[in-house]
């Protein structure tokens, strides 16, 4: 591999203007058929194999008007202090908003406006009342026409002095992460100007990653309606392509600068850099595609095509690092390099081999590697106790699909949410759906056994459909939501109903069916991915317990930011520092999802800074030599890498979405803990104390296992080298560069 890559990055380098001109018209392309495209629709969500997906599509075909995907809307109206809502004051005013609604520019997406007078939906104290709007398609799918009736109708309301607000999810658009994503790619500039000390070097990795991404998000928008892809796709997408795809050229560069600083010619520097640092490009990239596409064991078609689609921009990322940075380097020249350097080297006063008798003061990689081998037992310690101190809170997640309970208290929904917890019951917020499958002898007999259980509020007359083979009843259960009551009422009504007759759905019912099936195909993705992983590192390693470790390691700090995104979402703890308005479960997607990107990325950089350990041990350096080695070549750019990941990550915390803050949360604390105290301090630690034995491969093993050649061995062997550098001072001279 290490061969093919080298004359793939050579070529590109040589045939610069040509690859440059393919990439320009891949993204040409793909943005034509973006901007051809229609907008992409929220996209059509099912849990296949739970009773709530079931009910769904019992009701699609035994109500085939009711639209049970379509969107819905609750129009609040609180009377002023010492008035009713039904008082001659208020009464006219609430039809207004009823008639403005069915007449008004959105009432072709409109299915039903009920008035709050004749479907009895008054409190009891005569305070509180709400109009009920049901649309035919969702949310994402609604016109801004039809919204701008929705907010006028409340707003010319308030005008007249009642506290209207609405709820439901008619509202619901793509989440705004405002300048966040800005902001982290300003730090990303920041931390390469700083790490490359050359404003061309730190902009190649910027502008190719950009590229990638706009690549990816383009197609993605282009095929988002025929495959039927949700609109928040494209935003995990951009965050793991912007991610992987700037840490890619990151290591190519470096790599590039470092077979500069070797002496080589600049076509040839290029070669090498893309077939040493370009192997180990191309297995981070597979595990990160391997994660990802993983999430498709988990069966839910929504799930599934987000991480097909990040796949895709992970595959983009790979290719672009491969050809077009070698490409854009040969455009760039000596320009990567700093000012003292290029002179240094490409000037009259070029280094030479032993010209230089005194030892450079080691970098900061070598010396925090040196601190490490001298007191291994102690920092594997310290690492593994901090992170498990970390993990503790993780024991007491609770997860589940946030509501409007979850909102911001200044937004509609959350204050249209709590009038109706007020005025009706918390339970008012969540209410299940029953459907029955058959007469209505089974309905009333499922009204009269459901009355008789202690968590429900009230229970409503079964509406028959119009072959009276089927119907729908309405309950309301005592607590909110989101409550654990809530959630063995839903059990039981199910286990004492004829199963296949009965079934209990609604947004309640279904946000519970999703979050057990999370925790059920938790486990399995994570043997998968871990698995699959753990191959793909021993072809990597040639070795057993390094990959082990490195499986070890990224549990470790999975964990321990499951404990502090419990802390701060769940807890509140440094809430507000975070951003956090409203503390509550844990969004039930959120721990597998993490544990996919995370993974991929945590390998990422596991194989960069142990492959130039394992490449210095394959040429004859000690184990402890060697660990300092991968450290004082590596460790510089990993640090880089992770901080531009973190700030990437963090960008998304901005955002007005509270499921974007928290997996932009996670993501960002969980790169940490794996790129600062596993990767660069508990895995020396345990290269240190295993010695020899890690890089230890049964003969047996050896001989079936294809060579991959990571390393570059055989690149060496084809090119003639007889020595790893150019000699000492070249090594040093390397090293800082």
């Amino acid at each position: 591999m290490a061969t093919f890559l080298y004359r793939l990055g050579k070529g590109a380098f040589r045939r610069r203007r040509f690859v440059a001109l393919v990439w320009v018209a891949l993204l040409f392309v793909a943005g034509f058929g973006a901007a051809s495209a229609s907008a992409p629709t929220s996209g059509s969500f099912s849990i296949p194999g739970t009773e709530a997906q079931r009910a769904f599509d019992l009701l699609d075909q035994r109500f085939p008007g009711m639209a049970a995907d379509g969107a819905t809307a609750r129009i609040v109206i609180k009377a002023p202090a010492g008035e009713k809502v039904d008082s001659e004051a208020v009464k006219p005013q609430v039809e207004k908003i009823v008639s403005e609604l069915k007449d008004g520019p959105g009432k072709d997406q409109i299915s039903s406006v009920t008035s709050p007078y004749e479907a009895q939906a008054v409190s009891q104290d005569g305070s509180t009342a709400y109009i009920s709007v049901k649309y035919k398609v969702s949310g994402m799918e609604l016109t801004d026409a039809t919204r701008e009736a929705l907010t006028e109708s409340a707003t010319a309301a308030k005008a007249d002095g009642l506290n209207v607000q609405i709820g439901g999810d008619a509202l619901q658009a793509a989440p705004e992460t405002g300048s966040g994503e800005i902001i982290g790619i300003a730090i990303a500039a920041i931390v390469l100007v700083i790490t490359f000390g050359s404003l061309i070097a730190a902009g190649l990795p910027l502008l190719t990653a950009l590229i990638g991404v706009g690549i990816g998000i383009s197609s993605i928008t282009a095929l988002a309606n025929v495959l039927d892809l949700g609109s928040t796709t494209s935003t995990l997408a951009m965050m793991i392509g912007l991610a992987v795809g700037i840490d890619y050229a990151l290591f190519i560069v470096s790599r590039y600068r470092a077979e500069l600083a070797e002496g080589r010619e600049r076509d040839e520097a290029a070669g090498r850099a893309v077939g040493t640092a370009g192997s180990a490009v191309v297995f981070a990239g597979l595990t990160v595609v391997i994660a990802l596409v993983g999430l498709a064991v988990v069966n839910i078609p929504m799930l599934s095509k987000m991480g097909f689609a990040a796949a895709g921009t992970v595959v983009i990322a790979v290719f672009v690092a491969l050809t077009l940075v070698p490409a854009m380097l040969g455009f760039a020249g000596k320009k990567v390099l700093p000012a003292g350097t290029k002179s240094k080297l490409f000037g009259k006063g070029k280094a030479k081999p032993g010209a230089e008798g005194a030892e450079a003061k080691p970098n900061g990689g070598t010396r925090w590697a040196r601190f490490i081998l001298r007191r291994p037992v102690m920092v594997l310690l310290v690492g593994v106790i901090g992170l498990g101190i970390v993990a503790i809170p993780a024991s007491k997640l609770e997860m589940g699909l946030p509501d409007d309970g979850a909102q911001p208290v200044s937004t509609t929904q959350r204050q249209a949410y709590d009038l109706l917890s007020e005025g009706f019951g918390p339970g008012f917020n969540g209410p299940l759906m029953v459907v029955v499958d058959g007469d209505k002898a089974l309905a009333d007999a499922t009204v009269d056994r459901i009355k008789g259980l202690d968590g429900v509020a009230a229970v409503m007359p079964a509406t028959q459909n119009e072959a009276k083979d089927a119907a729908v009843i309405t309950v309301v259960p005592k607590d909110r939501p989101s409550s654990v009551q809530t959630e063995d009422l839903v059990h039981e009504i199910r286990e004492g109903s004829d199963s296949g007759k009965v079934f209990v759905t609604g947004a309640t019912a279904m946000n519970i069916d999703f979050s057990q099936k999370m925790n059920d195909a938790l486990l399995p993705y994570l043997a998968l991915v871990v698995g699959l992983a753990f191959l793909l590192l021993m072809l990597v390693f040639r070795s057993i317990l390094v990959p082990l470790k490195a499986a070890l390691g990224f549990l470790l700090s999975v964990v321990a930011a499951l404990g502090a995104v419990v802390a701060v979402f769940q807890w509140g703890w440094l809430g507000s520092l975070f951003g956090v308005e409203q503390t509550g479960p844990i969004m039930s997607m959120m721990p597998i999802f993490m544990v996919g990107v995370v993974f991929g990325l945590a390998m990422d950089y596991e194989v960069f800074l142990v492959t130039r350990m394992r490449e210095a041990y394959v040429h004859g350096e000690r184990p402890g030599q060697a660990v300092v080695t991968g450290f004082q070549y590596s460790a510089r750019v990993v640090v880089a890498a992770a901080v531009i990941m973190i700030a990437v990550f963090s960008g998304f915390m901005g955002a007005s979405d509270q499921m974007v803050k928290m997996i932009g949360f996670a993501l960002a604390i969980a790169v940490f803990f794996d790129a600062f105290i596993v990767r660069m301090t508990i895995v020396p630690a345990v290269l240190a104390l295993l010695g020899h034995k890690a890089w230890w491969l049964p003969k047996w093993l050896d001989r079936i296992l294809p060579n991959v050649d990571v390393e570059g061995e055989s690149l060496r062997k084809h090119l003639g080298d007889s020595s790893d550098g150019a000699g000492p001072d070249k090594d040093r001279e390397l090293a800082n560069v």
